[in-house]
């Protein structure tokens, strides 16, 4: 098992404790592995503040430029209010295409993503300044934790919780040991965090982790950052 970034679930995450509770599987944090590959891989996911361009192949006056609004939405014709946040631009083209069917023959339409909202993560936890972070370009974990001031003397530094919404509106968690990463920097492993990456580092060992994420994390999260991982399916 990795000591960098410990991806298996939770029982293997913590098999150095015999007694620790095995995962349970939740719809909003699974504690299936969660695949290095797929992280890297994946694309990016719209969210407020984002500009799109509209192109309506088969009917260019409805071809526009759009924000999305703060809940998450567009407005497009003909198309009424439409969930926007936590897709994929081609995601939301499916989308549109399949409103707009009703009114249009066969509709093809793309859409671009134009220009991108601040690129923010969340740090909390035993760090020195919790808060919302703007992301200068491509960092690493451990390099969002300076950005909040450090580790406290509390941290516990082998059990640092990084969470990230997935494609097909999976939300998914890892373990990553921070203190393995600095006692051997190349072989760190870490991968760049992302737009709405949430790290949180705990003061004692996560026993549990989908609990300790809803109970701790997900309920406290700020408005923007909560309302990115409570978008669901059903709602878009």
């Amino acid at each position: 098992m990795s000591a960098r970034l410990l991806i298996a679930p939770l029982a293997a995450l913590l098999c150095a404790c015999s007694t620790a509770p095995a995962a349970v599987t939740s719809a909003d944090f699974p504690a299936e592995a969660w695949s290095g590959a797929i992280l890297a891989d994946a694309p990016y996911l719209l969210a407020p503040g984002d500009r799109l361009e509209v192109i309506v192949h088969t009917a260019p006056e409805l071809s526009r430029e759009l924000v999305i609004a703060p809940d998450g939405r567009i407005h497009m014709p003909l198309a009424g209010s439409v969930m926007a946040m936590a897709l994929t631009p081609d995601e939301l083209a499916t989308i549109l295409r399949q409103a707009l069917s009703s009114e249009l023959i066969d509709p093809d339409l793309d859409v671009v993503a134009t220009e991108f909202a601040s690129q923010k993560v969340f740090v909390g936890g035993e760090v020195a300044a919790p808060g919302m972070f703007d992301i200068p370009g491509q960092i690493d974990p451990y390099q969002a934790i300076v950005m909040a001031g450090g580790l406290t003397r509390d941290a516990q530094t082998s059990n640092v919780l990084l969470i990230r919404r997935l494609p097909g509106g999976e939300v998914s968690s890892a373990l990553i040991d921070v203190r393995a990463g600095l006692s051997d920097p190349g072989s760190a492993g870490w991968l760049p965090l992302r737009r709405f990456d949430v790290i949180y580092v705990p003061r004692s060992r996560i026993a549990e982790r989908n609990q300790f994420v809803a109970q701790y994390i997900r309920d406290a999260l700020p408005l923007p950052f909560s309302l990115f991982y409570a978008v669901s399916a059903a709602h878009r």
